[in-house]
């Protein structure tokens, strides 16, 4: 089920992107780049429509995924 971010509390979509950054350990070059800077892309994605905020009833947990992995 996609999860509307707009509808949530921004503390808790910060947590939310924050926990997502942290377990996802993605490479980023020879370059690392700061939390911060990850929540942001994040968040951009986000805002552009690329990925969705997802909560999956299997897992009982929520995940960001790309947009074209649902047929909306």
């Amino acid at each position: 089920m996609i999860i509307p971010w707009q509808e949530l509390e921004p503390e808790t979509l910060e947590n939310l992107i924050e926990s997502y950054v942290l377990r996802e350990g993605t490479d980023y070059g020879s370059h690392e780049k700061s939390l911060q800077d990850k929540v942001n892309d994040v968040k951009q994605q986000l805002v552009s429509g690329e990925i969705v905020l997802v909560w999956s009833e299997l897992h009982e947990s929520v995940n960001f995924m790309p947009k074209g992995s649902f047929s909306l």
